[in-house]
């Protein structure tokens, strides 16, 4: 049997991007799309509907086209400054699921609350984004390394943008 850790998954980055162009890289769908996902898989679609009590559908996709789907629960919204979620996988249309169904394994992290922080520092923005998760060790190890490639991603848009 796998024993289950509870431990937080964190990434920091101070970005070279004003608190306005990050938060709109975490609320448009065309600017999430850019960086979700942790290379290879792409994000296709993005259907995001940031404010307390809304919920965000966002896809990865991998090389060889396998799709997952995650849904987002927002329960605090403050916009430039701080957002509150659950993350959960879904089908295409935002329906919850067991991430069973899809190939994951049993211990599988569920409703993952998840923090996002921007704080202004000199025209620059630092974020800190923390995943509350119970789960296996290896299972976060992946977790850890899946989000800071997001985040490599995300930088990345801020540099190709021209800040």
């Amino acid at each position: 049997m796998t024993q289950l850790v509870t431990h937080d998954v964190a990434v920091t980055r101070l970005f070279d991007a004003p608190v306005e162009q990050v938060w709109a890289a975490w609320t448009e769908g065309t600017e999430v799309m850019k960086w979700w996902g942790p290379a290879p898989f792409t994000c296709p679609e993005a259907r995001m509907d940031v404010r307390e009590g809304g919920a965000s559908v966002v896809s990865m996709r991998s090389p060889d086209g396998f799709e997952i789907w995650m849904r987002w629960d927002y329960s605090t919204v403050i916009p430039n400054v701080r957002m509150e979620y659950s993350q959960n996988m879904c089908d295409r249309d935002g329906n919850l699921i067991d991430p069973t169904s899809i190939g994951m394994p049993a211990e599988f992290p569920r409703d993952v609350a998840t923090i996002v922080t921007l704080t202004p520092r000199d025209g620059r923005t630092e974020m800190t984004i923390t995943e509350h998760t119970t789960t296996s060790q290896a299972l976060m190890d992946g977790s850890q390394q899946g989000l800071e490639m997001c985040i490599d991603q995300m930088a990345a848009t801020f540099r190709a943008s021209g800040r």
